[in-house]
């Protein structure tokens, strides 16, 4: 795989990971029978931080790995012109 394809899935796994924080809070809330925003809250904090931790890390490498791929296609362009 190359590093645009690893940037992009690192990029969804990030996304999946924010939207697992909040339906995993929704099904852990799902047994009330009314509905507010402290008590959402409440069990956002169950949940934890840690996949918002994970998210962060995920999306940061993966946009890294697509710099890293625009910089290499960047200088493999301007070497070839220089062969010309």
């Amino acid at each position: 795989m190359n590093k645009r394809g690893t940037g992009t899935i690192l990029c969804l796994i990030a996304g999946l990971l924010y939207a697992t924080k909040y339906v995993t809070a929704a099904i852990f809330m799902s047994g009330v029978s009314t509905w507010d925003e402290s008590l959402f809250q409440s069990g956002l904090l169950c949940v934890g931080n840690g996949l918002s931790t994970f998210s962060v890390i995920s999306l940061i490498i993966g946009i890294a790995y697509l710099v890293w791929a625009e910089i290499d296609e960047f200088r493999s362009g301007k070497n070839e012109r220089r062969k010309k």
